[in-house]
């Protein structure tokens, strides 16, 4: 087996760990790329060998770049070529190239003056926030917590959590997602009924 071969081969690997990490399904990655569910299934299985025209898509529905997806070899340039992906309004900005692990993301959120109600969501992991500009609101279970730039908190991923922007203002911020439960060490308390727009402190590393 060549090179060329050996790249192809990790593919359909690579392109199912990319599609578990953003917990995108099948049929919701066909419609975005006009790819057939079955074509798809192959392609992660290894029994569809990858070609040019599926997986310039596939990259771009991702955030990689070509290169990613065939692990092609370093050519030296120091330069980390990012790729935003949007969805829904929210701009995600992968900092990570690698699959597995710790995956680090900037995401822009726009303002939320006209913000539904929070949609909570469950799923396996931990993640780690600091905002960088803006306030973001955590829902966390019982908890509603406001952290201004600077600010950090930490959190298992199974407990019901949402975010969104605090005011009329985009929020943006840095995350770190460890799916098998790597954690950070910052938390921030969540803010009293008695002042529901008080930001939380930081209580420290642990």
């Amino acid at each position: 087996m060549d090179d060329l071969d050996r790249a192809l081969d990790a593919v359909g690997p690579r392109l199912r760990t990319l599609r578990r990490q953003r917990e995108t399904t099948l049929a919701d990655l066909s419609a975005a790329t006009g790819i057939s569910v079955s074509t798809l299934s192959r392609l992660e299985s290894g029994t569809r060998r990858p070609t040019l025209e599926l997986l310039l898509p596939l990259a771009k529905a991702h955030g990689v770049t070509l290169d990613e997806l065939v692990d092609a070899p370093p050519t030296g340039d120091p330069r980390v070529h990012l790729r935003p992906v949007t969805r829904h309004g929210m701009t995600m900005l992968p900092l990570t190239r690698r699959a597995g692990g710790i995956q680090a993301y900037k995401i822009i959120m726009p303002g939320g003056g006209n913000q539904r109600e929070p949609d909570l969501k469950t799923h396996e992991g931990y993640e780690w926030v600091y905002v960088l500009n803006g306030r973001l609101r955590v829902v966390l279970g019982e908890h509603d917590l406001v952290l201004s730039p600077g600010e950090a908190a930490e959190f298992d991923t199974r407990v019901p959590h949402w975010f969104g922007a605090a005011g009329v203002e985009p929020v943006e911020f840095l995350s770190l997602f460890g799916r098998q439960g790597e954690r950070a060490h910052l938390r921030a308390r969540p803010r009293t009924e008695s002042s529901p727009d008080r930001e939380p402190q930081d209580s420290g590393g642990e």
